[in-house]
């Protein structure tokens, strides 16, 4: 099974190697038809400690790191 890759902006750098990164997801509403924006925190390995606040990067998916780190920061996306 391929790994995923998820695009999302960095809102927290304060721990050491690890940074929050928040995804959002657009979705058409079943019976409304509005778009709904609904976006999820994930806390992904970062070794260098390159990444700060308002940065916007790509992660993906790796094996447990620790208790709430599943993800791994693969490279900056680009605007």
């Amino acid at each position: 099974m391929p790994k995923r890759i998820l695009q999302g902006t960095v809102t927290s750098d304060t721990n050491d190697q690890t940074i929050t990164v928040s995804v959002e997801r657009r979705f058409k509403h079943p019976l409304l038809q509005k778009t709904v924006r609904k976006s999820k925190k994930y806390r992904a390995h970062d070794a260098d400690n390159k990444f700060k606040v308002g940065d916007t990067v790509r992660i993906e998916e790796c094996a447990p790191i620790s208790k709430t780190k599943r993800w791994t920061v693969v490279t900056e996306a680009s605007a």
